[in-house]
């Protein structure tokens, strides 16, 4: 049994209902590669890429891709708004108090509890934000020092 190919990012645009613009491919593809990047990161990865893109255009195309679900938008308290590809399942994150960098942490295994409320108050729960706050390796022992 082969493996079905993996779809072009353009396939994927297509496949949300986008049309197929050189930026949008290359804002997906810059998230994709980047690691919870701001925008003025994910509009620079786009300029290095197709050249000159307006930081207007990249918060609308940003917009479009998060409500077609192609692309996730974090924004931990304090922080301004992360942009990650990693969708469709129920992780978490780990926010550094320091740098503020942030890390991807799997739901627990098995039952996810997160997605259990309480009382869900008649809301029909499909996703739980979790984030987990402390210090990262590198400023965890730049403190130590």
């Amino acid at each position: 049994m082969t493996a079905s190919p993996t779809p072009t990012t353009a396939e994927e645009l297509r496949g949300a209902g986008l049309r197929v613009t050189a930026a949008r491919v290359a804002l997906l593809e810059t998230v994709r590669a980047g690691d919870h990047l701001g925008v003025e990161a994910i509009a620079s990865g786009v300029r290095n890429r197709v050249g000159h893109i307006s930081l207007q255009a990249v918060y609308e195309a940003l917009h479009a891709l998060t409500a077609a679900g192609l692309v996730r938008r974090i924004e931990p308290a304090g922080h301004p708004a992360r942009y990650e590809g990693r969708v469709g399942d129920n992780h978490h994150h780990i926010v550094c108090r320091s740098c503020g960098a942030v890390v991807d942490v799997d739901c627990a295994v098995g039952d996810a509890p997160c997605l259990t409320a309480s009382d869900d108050r008649g809301f029909a729960i499909d996703e739980a934000e979790v984030v987990y706050w402390g210090m990262c390796p590198d400023c965890s022992t730049g403190r130590s020092s």
